[in-house]
């Protein structure tokens, strides 16, 4: 066994040996080239072909592959200098990155420097993941010896862990010195020959250093997670150290060697392993990874760097909460990390990045400036940390630290990033952070959740004072808040923006709150109430703020306004009952038209639409129809009535403004809710005569004429134009819909004729024609005959226009015949059998519902109408002969064909006449 680990340790310390050989075999070649380079530049008199020629008459030139043509625009001098001299991608990066940062160039001769600078957009170069992959194509030999070279080091601890050779400080200093003399290697022959590209020892010096680094790295961390031969406190110093030597060879060196440090320290705590489990200090670790990664790139502007310290770090730390370093370390190290990245993005303690910001830029759509790559970075690390506070759950202490961050994040970049432009809307992470935290947290049952809801007044224990979970998540939200408005007050470009999220941020905390949390179960309703209430004097006192210092433009007045009166109403919803909250609702909603008309501020609009979307499903959904129909008559009529007479006087006062949506929304909404009201008023005067507890055929066509007034109503809209034209068919093909599963619903399943006389819903109330039956068909029948008749039968409408005569024609058909038998029968259509008197009944209305066609078709002159008329005069004869027969005898059998036949006679010789006089107009 012994055997087989020395075997593999002499190979892979062949590895890294034969590319040092490697390299030293190509340095004689690199110095050949150099030499003929300088000897070609002592020669300026000679052309290109010339030298060529003249160095290499040997050499069959070989055909340039074909490149795109330079742009139009470029001047010759650049573009020929682009076609005489191109570089390769990927050195051409590494040299500028050597040279001071991705921004540097290289030096110009004077004769491009006199050239005019193109005034077309250069198009993009490749990618930063086009150029990595480049350089890695063309040196991907360097990376190989740096990752051998630190798997030796690393390899030797194990080896001497697994084999007990050494005692654990002797292995411990062994790694301290194998990445020294690394370390000491790399620096010699920078020193003595130089890192550069035009060097034979090009990279190598990066290499010897970069692994040095790695093994220093894993030698510290081993001797404090697996021997405890340091405390935490020499562990970060040694740490600290070794970042700091890195960041130093890495200003000398190049990237590379940055690169290396990075990643070596990142995996360093992984790779040497441990039987004790991750500790709480690799948090610091791992924030000494990202603060390293983003120190080098704020000097040297070698931006990549910094992403791949935010991801290592980012990683590094979630991987360790995993293996057990714990969940509150790891909630501060996301909140640290986002702070480090902006200070050290801009390396001021006090951020001062110039705009414009995400949000301006977003506003131009993107065609204004781009922001600055530290802006970009720092936004990507606060979304990052934001994320992580978000779903990170833990026990309830850890969980309320997580919304203590958020809040904190959220608080401090508002003060404290105030003189950064390009910051601005930093602060929108962590706000959304904090209201999605409250929603996350009731929909995972997470532990603060399940601690606050499980103190309900009915299961705790009397005199015990309820946790105080919900006020602190209030008043993280009130803080924010406040931190909103006081940057509302201060100059700057989004102080509308600010002074929208100092009135929202703390009444949309309290509304999800109570919502998703159920304060009032816990704390009562009325020390939750007066919470709610005090939360809306904060707001009213930021209207008069507002007001006062805004001049005219009262935006912000109303918006703090609109605020107040919401957490009112919630305030009324917790107090009162529940046709008191649906007045103050449509209160509200009047109130928000009037603040339009008088100060012009479309923005309330908004709120007028949502207003109207919430009394709907009030009175329809929740409490809804079912509240209607058993709450005490005056509550209904106060609640109806009232929204309705609000909604009325909203669209009143802003007909002149023509605010086209919204007065389209309240127009629905009245109309809708106005035949709803009547529905409910007759539900209820039928429900007083015994039939509450039965779905009868009258509650379905009481349900069912809503749908069809509405539908009406939005195709009447529909046919005006306008911008609302598309949402009115939409609503009105939703209404359509409905109707049809309520006509179906009514001629099956609540069918009076299919349901038995046990059954109650089978009978008719009401005198005779004015009942129950006319509520279930006739009036639909004859609103459907109403709506098609109203459609003039042209292309588009021909197919509405038929549906709508149909399904009517159907209905008062059914409607006519079961009031037939409602006459002959009795209330009780469900009885079994057809009395004869009954069935001749049919027999003339079917005559008269024919005649009557058959004259609508002579006056309109329409054939397809005769052609049905005649179908009905057919279809009764039929009747007559096959079914009317059967049960005649006598003088009544020759009286009734005798009618028949006069009848029939009299009906062809007029359906004659008709067809005639169509033929000859």
């Amino acid at each position: 066994m012994d055997g087989i680990l020395v075997l593999i340790a002499l190979v892979a310390l062949a590895i890294p040996v034969s590319i040092i050989a490697l390299f030293v075999g190509q340095a004689g070649l690199r110095r050949r080239i150099a030499a003929l380079e300088a000897g070609l530049a002592m020669r300026p008199d000679l052309s290109a072909t010339d030298t060529f020629a003249e160095v290499a008459p040997h050499v069959t030139p070989v055909e340039p592959e074909p490149r795109a043509p330079a742009a139009p625009n470029l001047p010759p001098e650049v573009a020929a200098a682009e076609v005489a001299a191109p570089q390769p991608v990927a050195s051409s990066v590494w040299n500028r990155a050597r040279k001071g940062g991705a921004e540097s160039a290289e030096p110009q001769t004077p004769h491009e420097a006199a050239a005019p600078a193109p005034t077309p957009a250069v198009p993009a170069g490749p990618s930063l993941a086009a150029r990595l992959f480049g350089w890695l194509s063309e040196n991907w030999v360097y990376a190989v010896a740096a990752a051998s070279l630190a798997l030796a080091g690393v390899f030797f601890v194990q080896y001497g862990i697994e084999n007990g050779l050494l005692p654990p400080a002797a292995r411990v200093a062994a790694a301290l010195l194998f990445g020294g003399a690394l370390v000491a290697a790399g620096e010699w022959l920078r020193r003595r020959h130089g890192d550069g590209e035009e060097v034979s020892t090009a990279y190598l010096p990066s290499v010897f250093s970069g692994a040095g680094i790695v093994s220093i790295f894993a030698a510290i961390v081993a001797a404090r997670q697996m021997y405890g031969l340091i405390d935490e406190t020499a562990a970060f110093a040694g740490l600290m150290a070794t970042a700091a030597g890195a960041v130093a060879l890495g200003w000398f060196s190049g990237p590379l060697l940055v690169v290396v440090g990075l990643l070596g320290a990142a995996l360093a705590p992984f790779v040497v392993g441990g039987n004790s489990g991750a500790a709480p200090w690799l948090y610091g670790h791992y924030l000494l990874v990202l603060m390293t990664g983003l120190a080098v790139d704020t000097v040297r502007k070698w931006r990549w760097l910094s992403v791949l310290a935010l991801v290592l770090a980012h990683l590094g730390a979630g991987l360790s909460m995993l293996a057990g370093a714990g969940v509150a370390g790891h909630l501060i190290f996301l909140a640290l990390s986002a702070l480090v990245t902006v200070i050290l993005s801009d390396f001021a303690l006090i951020p001062k990045l110039a705009g414009p910001n995400l949000a301006q830029f977003a506003l131009t759509r993107g065609a204004g400036d781009r922001p600055s790559f530290p802006v970009r970075l720092s936004h990507g690390a606060m979304l990052a940390a934001s994320l992580g506070l978000l779903f990170q759950t833990g026990t309830e202490g850890e969980n309320m630290l997580a919304f203590a961050l958020l809040a904190g994040l959220a608080v401090l970049v508002l003060l404290w990033a105030d003189r950064a432009v390009g910051l601005d809307d930093l602060a929108l992470w962590p706000a959304l952070g904090l209201l999605a935290r409250m929603v996350v947290e009731a929909a995972g049952s997470a532990e603060a959740y399940w601690t606050f809801t499980s103190a309900d007044l009915a299961l705790r224990a009397p005199e015990t004072a309820p946790p105080m979970t919900v006020s602190l998540i209030l008043g993280m939200a009130v803080a924010v808040g406040l931190a909103a408005a006081w940057r509302s007050f201060r100059p700057g470009a989004l102080r509308l923006g600010y002074g929208l999220a100092a009135v929202l941020v703390a009444p949309l905390t309290a509304a999800g709150l109570e919502f998703f949390w159920q304060p009032s179960r816990v704390l009562g309703a009325f020390p939750w109430a007066v919470q709610v209430v005090a939360l809306a004097a904060l707001m009213t006192a930021l209207a008069l703020r507002y007001a006062k210092v805004d001049g005219g433009d009262f935006r912000r007045a109303a918006y703090a306004t609109l605020s107040a009166l919401s957490l009112i109403a919630l305030a009324l919803f917790l107090l009162t009952t529940k046709a008191a909250l649906t007045l103050a609702l449509a209160v509200l909603a009047l109130v928000a038209a009037l603040l339009d008309r008088r100060f012009r501020l479309p923005e309330m609009g908004l709120f007028v639409q949502v207003a109207a979307a919430v009394l709907s499903w009030r009175l329809v959904a929740d409490p809804g129809l079912d509240w209607a129909l058993a709450a005490p008559l005056g509550q209904v009529v106060l609640a109806f009535g009232g929204t309705l007479a609000a909604l009325v006087g909203a669209w009143v006062v802003l007909r002149p403004l023509q605010r086209v949506i919204t007065l389209g929304i309240v127009e629905s909404a009245v109309a809708g809710l106005a035949v709803v009201f009547v529905n409910v008023l007759i539900s209820r005067w039928l429900m007083a005569r015994g039939q509450g507890d039965v779905a009868g055929h009258w509650q379905v066509g009481v349900r069912l004429l809503p749908f069809l007034a509405l539908m009406a109503v939005q195709l009447y809209r529909a046919e005006m134009g306008g911008a609302l034209r598309i949402v009115r068919q939409g609503l009105a093909l939703i209404a359509a819909v409905c109707a049809a599963g309520l006509i179906l619903l009514s001629l099956t399943v609540a069918n009076p004729l299919l349901q038995g006389p046990w059954e109650g819903g089978a009978k008719v109330l009401g005198p005779l024609v004015l009942d129950t039956l006319l509520l279930a068909y006739g009036l639909p029948g004859l609103a459907l005959l109403a709506l098609g008749l109203r459609f003039p039968p042209v292309a588009g409408r021909r197919l509405l226009r038929l549906g709508a005569l149909g399904v009517g024609a159907l209905l008062v058909l059914v409607w006519t015949a079961f009031e037939i038998r409602r006459f002959w029968q009795g209330d009780v259509l469900g009885v079994p059998g057809v009395r004869q008197e009954e069935l001749y009944s049919y027999t003339v209305a079917m005559l008269l519902i024919g005649a009557g066609l058959l004259y609508q078709a002579i006056a309109r002159r329409s054939s397809t109408l005769r052609a049905v008329a005649m179908a009905v005069i057919g279809l009764t004869a039929a009747k007559v002969f096959l079914i009317d027969a059967s049960g005649l005898s006598g003088l009544t059998r020759v009286l009734s064909f005798l009618g028949l036949g006069l009848s029939l006679a009299g009906l062809a010789w007029l359906n004659r006449w008709a067809g005639q006089a169509t033929r000859r107009d």
